[in-house]
């Protein structure tokens, strides 16, 4: 078998490889991203029969009838927001990565999710940005148990496993994996290459030893995991730790799950002792004032496989500039302008002279569709200056010809709305239920027009 060094041209944002550098990567389009990557010694097919794999070890082969379908034990993370985004709690072996902006709070979560396992649990803390003294001091600042957690500063991912082998930890957190770095590779911390191959290094020790494996990501200035997107396809699990530095609370999310529903939404908030579960999201989003303003609506979002109430608010002012101002936050610019040209086209207002301004409080990210109806309810409602009815929520999806799509897990929303002590609906006609709610109104809608004569 003939061998020989080869060499790659990795794009950072998406992942492809090339064999020579290019300006532009073919498969995204982005610019700038190709980044060298020394790879190890690679075989070649020789003269031998069978393509040179003769002398390779032979494969146990099952049929899936033979495969034991028991449930994996899970670990509790002894939180319940944080069980109910892993999909009810930590799998052995499995390898999760927890992103955020820098201050989120990703380093405090899993300090006190570790303090709190090591009580019954072997686990070991790696940190590769902050001495032990550092994590210390913060461990005694939020009171956290430090008898029995153990703490190791290193960067070499050679001497994390192989003090690891000896310690035999059930879980083991990398803080964080851009600091890693492999002797073999010349390439900077940080690097793909060094990533890349720091991340298969732990999540191969992880699956052979049935260690939970949690990394620390950084992300890059749009807010995504850097590194390459391969990392994504090594590890079992993504989290991403929302909010931002305003405010107290920190949403949870999970962009990837192979042991639980993807999407998922825990709400934690920041206290001088570190991050505290909010059991109740719905209750802490709708603190509204007495009066409530025009522009402001309740929309019901589906997270992962539960229901959330959150507030939507609209503001249409008057525009003094040639180009109006269309500003979301939390939800998806493009889905502003083009429910705006449908509100012209289908329900006859036109506010393409306006200023709007949409924001959805608490910090929460809506990222489905049903929150279309109620956004250009709250538009209409800034924009005649009539205030929509407190007890009032809505939901539903919104189509290029005016219609009112339903969504999923309607009947879950409405009761959800109930149990909250609201009175009226304004939905989908195909998430009309089939049994009255108790306490509730309901308004079914085919169309936008519906919509808008039910405001009145």
């Amino acid at each position: 078998m003939a061998r020989k060094k080869t060499t790659a041209y990795v794009c950072n944002d998406c992942g492809a490889d090339y064999t020579k550098w290019q300006g532009q990567c073919p498969d995204c389009g982005a610019w700038n991203t190709l980044t060298e990557v020394r790879l190890g010694a690679v075989a070649t097919p020789g003269s031998r029969s069978g393509g040179g794999f003769a002398g390779a070890a032979d494969g146990v082969v099952n049929t899936l009838a033979e495969i034991d379908l028991a449930d994996i034990p899970r670990i509790s993370a002894g939180s319940q927001e944080l069980d109910l985004v892993l999909g009810g709690g930590l799998v052995p072996g499995s390898c999760i990565l927890v992103g955020g902006e820098p201050g989120a709070g990703k380093s405090t979560l899993l300090l006190q999710t570790l303090c709190k396992l090591a009580e019954s649990q072997v686990a070991l803390y790696v940190t590769g940005e902050e001495s032990p003294q550092q994590v210390a001091m913060r461990a005694h600042r939020l009171g956290l148990p430090v008898n029995r957690l153990q703490i190791m500063a290193e960067t070499s991912v050679e001497t994390v496993c192989a003090t690891a082998a000896r310690v035999r930890p059930k879980i083991l957190v990398v803080d964080s994996i851009q600091v890693m770095q492999l002797e073999e590779i010349a390439s900077a911390p940080g690097s793909v290459s060094q990533v890349r191959e720091c991340a298969a290094m732990l999540v191969r020790y992880a699956k052979q030893t049935g260690t939970v494996l949690l990394l620390v990501g950084h992300v890059t200035k749009d807010g995504s995991l850097a590194g390459p997107k391969v990392l994504e396809h090594m590890i079992d699990c993504s989290l991403m730790l929302e909010g931002t530095s305003d405010s107290h609370f920190r949403p949870l999310r999970s962009h990837k799950n192979r042991f639980g529903a993807v999407n998922e939404l825990g709400v934690f908030a920041m206290t001088d002792k570190g991050l505290r579960e909010v059991a109740n999201p719905s209750a802490i989003f709708l603190q509204r004032g007495d009066e409530v303003a025009s522009g402001s609506v309740v929309i019901v979002v589906w997270e992962g496989t539960r229901p959330l109430l959150v507030e939507l608010q609209a503001l249409v002012d008057d525009s003094h500039l040639s180009n109006p101002r269309r500003v979301t936050v939390g939800l998806e610019h493009n889905r502003l302008a083009m429910l705006l040209a449908v509100l012209h086209r289908h329900g006859g207002i036109m506010v393409g002279d306006q200023d709007v301004f949409v924001n959805v409080v608490g910090g929460v990210k809506v990222l489905e569709t049903s929150a279309d109806l109620a956004l250009i309810l709250a538009v209409i409602s800034s924009f005649r200056d009539h205030p929509l009815p407190r007890d009032l929520v809505v939901f539903g999806e919104v189509g290029l010809s005016g219609e009112i799509r339903p969504v999923q897990n309607g009947q879950e929303r409405l009761r959800e709305a109930a149990k909250h002590g609201f009175s009226r609906a304004i939905i989908p006609f195909g998430n009309a239920p089939r049994q009255p709610i108790k306490g509730m109104e309901v308004i079914p809608v085919r169309k936008l027009t519906d919509a808008l004569d039910a405001l009145g």
